[in-house]
């Protein structure tokens, strides 16, 4: 399963990392989706938050190292709202992020063309780039304000994370809060007919 039929949790529209986050997890029944599913499925995902042109390509080396921000990115995050530690692995691995975005363009010359300046791997350029913008948002929001708002959601098989955007909100959907609220009713119904 490629799409997710879920909404978008709290914050994800706001945080390119939140969003990244979540674009795998499990669905009830042991569904899984996965939003980077294929190199197409990761440029139109980054496409869809405008961190890329729509000429952009992406092979499945860059589709990769996407994925594995995303484990990164979910390891802190996870250690963030269960005061657990972070592996020192995910903490190297967003610091390597934010810093494999060429700063610069380098200086070449050509004698036919004159001098022109490009990065040195143009086709890895554009991963390295959206990979720091990601890895930026994703330490911002880990030490900044909003730290205190980010949790993980508390429905049973559920695996996405979300700002709360008030003190109760216990879940980043209302799919998710029906979810268990009938499964709260359900055992109700169950006790009161097995006694």
């Amino acid at each position: 399963m490629s799409d997710t039929l879920l909404a978008a949790a709290p914050g994800a529209e706001e945080h390119p990392s939140l969003a990244l986050v979540n674009s795998a997890s499990e669905l009830p029944a042991g569904k899984r989706y996965d939003e980077l599913s294929s190199p197409e499925a990761a440029a139109a995902w980054l496409l869809a938050r405008d961190l890329i042109a729509p000429e952009s390509v992406l092979q499945e080396h860059c589709r990769g190292r996407l994925a594995a921000l995303r484990a990164d990115l979910r390891d802190l995050l996870t250690a963030h709202t269960t005061g657990d530690l972070p592996t020192k692995e995910a903490v190297h691995a967003v610091n390597r992020a934010l810093t494999c975005a060429p700063g610069a363009l380098l200086l070449r010359f050509d004698p036919t063309a004159g001098f022109t300046r490009s990065a040195d791997h143009p086709m890895t350029q554009v991963v390295e780039h959206v990979m720091a913008v990601i890895a930026e948002d994703a330490a911002s929001l880990l030490s900044g304000d909003q730290a205190t708002l980010l949790a993980s959601c508390e429905a049973d098989s559920c695996q996405r994370f979300f700002l709360r955007t008030h003190a109760r909100r216990q879940w980043c959907s209302t799919r998710c809060g029906d979810r268990v609220r009938a499964a709260r009713a359900y055992a109700r119904k169950r006790e009161i007919h097995s006694v």
